[in-house]
């Protein structure tokens, strides 16, 4: 502020001395007053300061906080036609938070990311869109003892506490086998509410409803989600349990029931997770399980396995498995190469690929 108070008292006193000069033969030593000068100058720099710090002061609440994250991979597949040629791919992420009460929360989430989105097939995608975007608008507050969120493009597991510690390769294997209960989405106008107990034991539930305009909210028309969790969390275990419906727009429901549960050993943490979904009669079930040794060498390895979908007993039951190790290069950079292999009815896919996440 002292080097930019200079530049400003600079062109200030020029502008002072100009018209001076123009009509210096009118001037005589006693038309000049230095200290009046000087008042002046120091008059016109200090309301600029005071307009800079009204500007600095509200243009960003003290409350409010901001994260960025960079996410670029580069790898291949073989067996998958559109993506056995080596290729690149990004993600950039925004996150603003700010409290009005110290003990609500106001979540913003900001996105830009490559031409692909990550699937099943093809984990190399990232968030779909070159130019940033809001995916989601999320207000948390207090009732009493229950927290509750009310959301835009946000899901209702937003309140879900959940058990799985595994940490992911791929964006499937992170949803830990039960990525329609436990992790149930939703992704529209979302009320949910949670209410941790003291013994560790936790409770939540919530509506998500389209936020198509032509359909509107919880409509026969409207593909609804409705989801509740019962969870508990200790020093080295936790187990979750959840129920999930989506009405599909008004044509046959679909219920799913999930569990995950981790248990922390000495030397690694085990994840695992079981899912059932019933449709007009009709079940399917799908199973996850995952190793994370967090200590080996300067990083940490993760192992899974799991079913690539839910899977009736007259389907044939495809898996994938995926192995990478992760290390820290600094506090804001990690870099993690791994290998995937998912089984297909035809050729099964193989992927390499190496993912550098920048947090700053």
């Amino acid at each position: 502020m002292k080097l930019f108070k200079s530049l400003l008292v600079a062109p200030a006193t020029l502008g002072l001395l100009a018209p001076m000069s123009a009509t210096a033969n009118e001037v005589t030593i006693n038309d000049f007053n230095p200290a009046e000068e000087l008042a002046v100058t120091n008059s016109r720099v200090d309301g600029l300061e005071a307009r800079l710090n009204n500007f600095e002061a509200g243009g960003f609440s003290e409350t409010t906080s901001a994260s960025f994250s960079v996410d670029a991979s580069i790898g291949a597949i073989d067996g998958d036609s559109t993506s056995e040629k080596t290729v690149a791919a990004y993600q950039f992420n925004i996150g603003l938070s700010t409290s009005f009460t110290g003990e609500d929360s106001l979540d913003i989430a900001i996105d830009s990311g490559s031409d692909s989105a990550a699937t099943a097939d093809d984990p190399l995608g990232f968030d779909t869109g070159s130019s940033l975007q809001v995916d989601g608008v999320a207000y948390s507050f207090p009732v009493g003892g229950i927290s509750m969120l009310v959301g835009f493009d946000t899901d209702i597991s937003s309140a879900f506490t959940g058990a799985c510690t595994y940490s992911a390769f791929t964006d499937y294997m992170g949803k830990c086998g039960t990525d329609k209960s436990v992790d149930v989405g939703g992704g529209g106008v979302t009320v949910a509410g949670s209410y941790a107990f003291d013994s560790g034991f936790s409770l939540a539930g919530g509506v998500s409803g389209t936020s198509d305009s032509s359909a509107g909210i919880m409509t026969k028309e409207g593909d609804d989600y409705y989801g509740i969790e019962a969870a508990y969390t200790a020093d080295s275990w936790g187990v979750a349990v959840a129920y999930a419906s989506d009405d599909n727009a008004g044509s046959a429901e679909t219920t799913y029931w999930g569990v995950n549960a981790n248990y922390s050993f000495d030397i690694a943490d085990i994840s695992v997770g079981f899912e059932t979904e019933e449709t007009s009669g009709t079940d399917k079930t799908g199973y996850f399980v995952g190793l994370t040794f967090p200590e080996v060498g300067p990083g940490s390895v993760s192992l899974g396995a799991g079913t690539s979908a839910n899977f009736t007993d007259a389907e044939t039951e495809y898996m994938i498995y995926e192995a990478s190790y992760s290390y820290p290069v600094n506090d804001g950079m990690t870099i993690t190469p791994g290998v995937f292999i998912e089984e297909k009815s035809g050729d099964d896919l193989t992927g390499v690929m190496v993912k550098s996440s920048f947090s700053f």
